[in-house]
């Protein structure tokens, strides 16, 4: 059990920190700001990446592997859900008496002092942290910012900005929000299905988002999802203590959403503000949700002071984020996309999107389940929405998280997929995806990977098989 302290308490030492798991997405970023601000950051991971060398080159000591010599003169250790008890990195903090933190806790002392901003939901969340933060940086400030995936503009996750301004990501999966403080929230949504595990039901996962408002000051800001009624139903609980505006494609929200159109170069929509028409708005990305999405990221923007008209400007130059619906490449004309889709709500949306930019070609989608408690739990919803595709690859459930289920393997996922015979496959050898997949793909053919494990590698191993065939 993490210890969960006061970001602002004296026992912290956020002057030398050490990361536990510092490649991943949520702790590289925090890492990331703490050293632009001075401190001595170092960490370790299970393998290298992108994020570790990024690390490394701005001053991190940064080691692969784990070992509890490591530690060094480290005084505060961050800590994310993804890292057993028994790391033995841990274990020596521990020993010797140091914080172990949650790394929400690390976020919520990076924003404090700041004019914070947290995004949540659901689905949604990451995107809506992209756009906001594309827009308020296209109004010409320079704002702090931690987002849960690799910013395409600017190829990093987070940066020190000298504005007050500080917009992060907000984890919900495991309440881990609840650490947080900001001055302002977006909530795109609230799925009924997803992160159950870690919170018991859904009355009680719904119950955390109403206490994450709750921890918004009086006269705070919540820029509420209308369309769905799960976060519809907080407005009249917010109401009680900070400004609440909607946004959606509800005849009531005050930003409401109409008309919208997704091509392959992006989503366009007609909006209303308050009544009042706004210029159409444009974004380079394709799908109904991102349209969505953005019109959270445009109604907290005008909240902050911004112009509409600018804010339209500003947010038309948003080009996504990695990881989700993230262009990969083409060989052999073949598209091959990548998305971080893990739950089926999330699955559907993409597949969803992905299909209204087909240009005629097949769909075909190769998923990884990221949990073996969401692969037993949710076989029968992952497969309903992989059926949205024309084939499906269903990969073995990710290790990366938790241990294995006796008799839970992808394989319940791909029982469960209404397709003909013959247009599921169950791959459990992570090597043999990609081989598969250049296999049943065509000209005119898009592929998409999804799921939040190792699954993300395969892109990359299919264009070259497709490149090596083109050249034979």
């Amino acid at each position: 059990m993490l210890d969960g302290l006061d970001p602002d308490s004296a026992e912290t030492d956020w002057d030398r920190v050490h990361f536990v798991g510092i490649g991943g997405v949520g702790m590289s970023g925090i890492a990331r700001i703490m050293l632009a601000r001075g401190a001595r950051v170092s960490g370790s991971d299970a393998r290298e990446s992108q994020q570790t060398a990024g690390l490394r080159a701005l001053g991190a000591s940064v080691r692969v592997g784990h070992d509890a010599a490591q530690l060094g003169e480290a005084r505060t250790v961050v800590v994310s859900n993804a890292i057993d008890e028994a790391n033995p990195e841990i274990r020596e903090a521990r020993r010797l008496g140091l914080p172990v933190l949650h790394r929400a806790t690390a976020l919520a002392s990076v924003m404090a002092g700041r004019r914070a901003v947290a995004v949540t939901g659901t689905v949604g969340k990451t995107s809506t942290t992209a756009m906001l933060t594309t827009t308020v940086r296209g109004c010409g400030l320079d704002p702090s910012f931690a987002i849960g995936g690799v910013l395409n503009a600017t190829r990093s996750n987070a940066h020190h900005g000298d504005d007050p301004l500080f917009i992060a990501e907000a984890d919900e999966s495991d309440s881990s929000f609840l650490l947080l403080s900001p001055d302002a929230a977006v909530i795109t949504n609230i799925g009924a299905e997803d992160h159950l595990d870690a919170h018991g039901g859904a009355k009680e996962y719904a119950r955390a988002f109403t206490r994450f408002v709750d921890r918004l000051p009086p006269g705070g800001i919540v820029v509420l999802g209308t369309d769905d009624p799960r976060v519809s139903r907080l407005a009249a609980h917010a109401r009680e203590r900070v400004r609440v505006r909607t946004y959606g494609e509800s005849p009531d929200a005050d930003l409401r959403v109409s008309d919208i159109a997704v091509s392959p170069e992006g989503s366009t929509y007609r909006a209303l503000l308050d009544g009042v028409p706004l210029d159409r708005v444009r974004i380079g990305v394709p799908g109904a949700h991102m349209a969505l999405n953005s019109a959270a990221a445009l109604l907290m923007a005008t909240e902050l002071g911004l112009p509409a008209d600018r804010a339209i400007g500003a947010i038309a130059t948003y080009r996504g984020v990695g990881r989700r619906f993230e262009f990969k490449g083409e060989a052999a004309d073949v598209r091959v996309y990548d998305d971080y889709a893990n739950y089926p709500t999330k699955v559907r949306a993409q597949l969803r999107a992905a299909r209204l930019v087909t240009r005629g070609g097949r769909l075909i989608v190769a998923f990884q389940p990221s949990l073996f408690s969401s692969a037993q739990r949710f076989a029968a919803e992952f497969g309903a929405a992989l059926g949205l595709a024309d084939e499906v690859v269903v990969l073995d459930v990710s290790t990366a998280r938790e241990r294995p289920v006796t008799g839970v393997t992808g394989e319940l996922v791909a029982e469960r997929v209404p397709l003909a015979a013959g247009r599921v496959h169950f791959v459990p050898d992570r090597s043999a995806v990609a081989p598969a997949l250049a296999a049943l793909a065509g000209p005119g053919d898009l592929v998409l990977t999804m799921g939040s494990g190792d699954v993300t590698l395969v892109g990359p191993e299919l264009l070259a098989l497709l490149g090596a065939h083109g050249r034979s």
